[in-house]
């Protein structure tokens, strides 16, 4: 299949973000990453966001959208936004947790996001979710994550974060092959197990970690249904421009 290419979640540099948008920006695309994905509401109009992406060359390959930012009230702004910035990918980064206490619940919000899935297409756009760990804790006698995905539409994208559900205990590669086409933007996070301190997990680069890197590709790569990869790093071993830039030399240094 084609390359694919690799987006940077800008949560992971989001105070540079805040502090120089532009320059941020533009370190990013210098670094070599391709596209980038807005995390929270923009500090920026969608136009003005769109110049900048367009001057430094760079895709809107999702963005982090707040569960309110989806509901009816504010889901003409938010498709105004996203269509703006060029997006197509309206990503849920986690619910509220009063509203996934039990499987009847994850199953309300599998119905919720079905039905927000067919608005977004209306208007050439996706709905997913993002993992966290707790998506991969026993409820009600299955995993939240198997919950919800086995009860979403194939339009529902399964937007794995490889760090957050290595930290729960659950490996990459079966997930991947459980929901074939499914994972259209995936987050290459790092995470090392076996470590007195499951928070320090986060803290080695990808590659220096325990998650299978070569299986998550060849997975993306052949039955994933893959469109980007989208790095993610939140710890504190390297200021964060600096250690984007490490994971993304990491990466192509394994021939991505």
């Amino acid at each position: 299949m084609a390359r694919i290419p690799i987006g940077l979640e800008l949560y992971s540099v989001r105070h540079d973000l805040d502090r120089d948008p532009r320059g941020t920006l533009k370190a990013v695309a210098e670094m070599g990453y391709e596209g980038v994905e807005f995390a929270g509401p923009p500090k920026l109009s969608g136009e003005e966001l769109r110049k900048l992406l367009d001057e430094f060359g760079l895709v809107c390959c999702g963005w982090h959208t707040p569960f309110a930012m989806v509901q009816d009230d504010k889901l003409a702004e938010t498709i105004a936004l996203n269509k703006a910035v060029g997006n197509q990918y309206v990503i849920i980064p986690g619910f509220p947790g009063d509203l996934t206490k039990t499987r009847q619940d994850w199953l309300k919000l599998a119905e919720f996001m079905n039905n927000l899935a067919d608005k977004l297409a209306e208007h050439g756009m996706q709905t997913g979710y993002h993992n966290h760990y707790t998506e991969f804790q026993t409820l009600d006698g299955e995993w939240p994550w198997d919950t919800f995905f086995s009860n979403t539409k194939k339009e529902v994208i399964m937007q794995l974060d490889t760090g957050n559900a290595l930290r729960g205990g659950a490996e990459s590669a079966p997930i991947l092959e459980r929901y074939p086409g499914r994972a259209v933007t995936v987050h290459l996070k790092p995470y090392k197990t076996g470590l007195d301190d499951p928070n320090a997990g986060y803290k080695p680069l990808i590659g220096d970690d325990s998650v299978d890197w070569q299986n998550v590709f060849r997975l993306c790569e052949s039955i994933g249904g893959t469109r980007w990869y989208i790095v993610e790093y939140e710890s504190d071993l390297y200021p964060p421009l600096e250690a984007v830039k490490r994971c993304l030399e990491k990466l192509k240094a394994m021939g991505k």
